[in-house]
């Protein structure tokens, strides 16, 4: 018999942390900054300000071990929907015939957000610094649809105007997140679109062309610099989005003892630009890099149809195609690459974030890929057994879960494994009823795809001495 009843770990709202867990201190190697696209130098505090919100600029490059959460937010987290739960996943555990307490698996649940996500973490951070410098429209991308709708909620509370540019993939494949955002007065635009520049490049030769972010991130900026009152907004990639996600690592870390468990053995996450996957493990990074976690793994899962780290290179890069946006220093598959169209929209980034990048390359944290038919399968066997049906992005992640978990149990291994459950799968339901109706099928990325994009010309150089 499963003991449902102590399945779930909970945390008061006075329990919702009080700082964010900056890394860039810790970091093996130093941070790089952000390049300005017209010149090849490191982005002016000016410039940036006039894309970003102020405060999300000076924590882009601050070098405080903790950063303070503003008490207006954290009341706002706590009356809403943090802390959220840490679950033991009993039904899964029984599923793969490991009960008993040799092997453990649990997840953090941020589908506990009135959005369904881990998102809303970040943009209602966003929104609040935008409010409090007199800022009335916040432009954005969004993949799937989970960042677009957590801005849209986030600006409404705050009386803000929220404009998206959703990839036109997801915008056919998930109209409820359409709708959703539309509930929270979102305007909500198919990428590519007509109303850029940079959109009618690619609308003008094929108005059913399937976007990518980096389409809709360029759209986003283009937008976004019409007006000194308005600014452009990101859900994941930057260091400061990273820092307001923590927040999730940090309850799982207290909910973990409160469980009875010390330490960790493995801990993973799905990642497209790396933010649910960053804010659930910098804080356990943290207490690797100091020696309190030493034997932790850490890992992070891609699609395989847009492998980003595992195939992709380290090197200098544009954050979007019509190279609108800042250059960064990260995995890449050349800012021209547009991905296959698969369900998990949320990890079609031609880009990881400059973070995780660097811990990957420093050897920190892993990675691996998995295809979406296998995916989607690990998310019915999850769903069937512990009743929540998830995102097709958190998928990878119980993917790579189950394999873990036997692995264990063939090796005969003790283990504590975590997974962040980063969002359900609502809005998804094409996903699976593609994969039911035995219709959905799987893209594995060419090398000479990604060669092509990374031999591009147009590829910037970066004179690192600079810096």
């Amino acid at each position: 018999m499963v003991d449902y009843f102590n399945s779930r770990i909970l945390l008061q709202p006075s329990d919702v942390p009080k700082e964010w867990v900056n890394i860039l201190p810790d970091l093996p190697t130093p941070m790089t900054p952000l390049i300005n696209p017209m010149d090849g130098k490191p982005a002016p505090f000016e410039m940036a300000c006039a894309i970003f919100p102020k405060e999300c600029v000076l924590q882009q490059v601050s070098e405080e071990l903790n950063i303070p959460i503003p008490k207006k937010l954290r009341e706002i987290y706590a009356s809403t929907y943090r802390p959220s739960p840490l679950h033991r996943a009993l039904g899964l555990e029984k599923e793969l015939g490991i009960e008993g307490d040799k092997i453990k698996i649990f997840y953090k649940n941020e589908s506990f957000s009135p959005t369904g996500s881990h998102k809303p973490n970040t943009a209602l951070a966003q929104a609040y610094y935008a409010s409090k410098e007199g800022v009335d429209t916040l432009i954005t991308e969004t993949g799937a649809g989970q960042w677009g709708s957590g801005l849209s909620y986030g600006c409404n509370l705050f009386g803000i105007k929220c404009i998206v540019y959703m990839v036109r993939a997801s915008f056919l494949q998930k109209p409820g997140r359409k709708i959703l955002m539309m509930s929270y007065n979102g305007e909500v635009y198919a990428s590519p679109s007509r109303f850029t520049d940079a959109g009618k490049m690619f609308y003008d030769k094929n108005p059913e062309h399937p976007g990518s972010l980096g389409i809709a991130i360029s759209e986003a900026v283009e937008h976004s610099l019409r007006s000194n009152t308005s600014r452009y907004v990101l859900g994941s990639v930057v260091n400061f989005v990273l820092l307001h996600q923590t927040i999730v690592g940090q309850e799982t870390k207290i909910q973990l003892a409160k469980a009875g468990v010390e330490k960790p053995d493995v801990l993973i996450g799905c990642m497209g630009g790396g933010s649910n996957f960053g804010g659930f493990m910098i804080p356990f990074v943290r207490d690797k890099l100091y020696g309190k976690l030493p034997d932790v793994e850490i890992i992070g899962v891609e699609p395989r149809a847009c492998p980003s780290v595992c195939k992709g290179e380290y090197r200098w890069d544009y954050g979007d195609t019509a190279k609108k946006a800042p250059i960064l220093k990260m995995h890449t598959l050349g800012h021209t690459f547009i991905p296959s169209p698969i369900h998990a929209g949320g990890l079609r980034y031609h880009g990881m974030a400059p973070i995780i990048s660097n811990l990957y390359q420093n050897k920190i944290i892993k990675a691996t890929m998995h295809h979406q038919t296998e995916v989607i399968k690990a998310a019915l066997q999850f769903a069937r057994v512990e009743g929540i049906l998830p995102a097709p992005e958190t998928a990878h992640a119980i993917k790579e879960t189950i394999d873990q978990a036997l692995k264990a149990k063939e090796n005969n291994e003790k283990k504590v494994i975590v997974f962040n459950f980063s969002g359900h799968g609502y809005f998804d339901l094409l996903a699976y009823k593609e994969f039911m109706d035995g219709n959905l099928i799987d893209y594995e990325l060419p090398s000479i795809d990604i060669k092509n994009a990374l031999s591009d010309p147009e590829m910037p150089i970066i004179d690192e001495s600079q810096f």
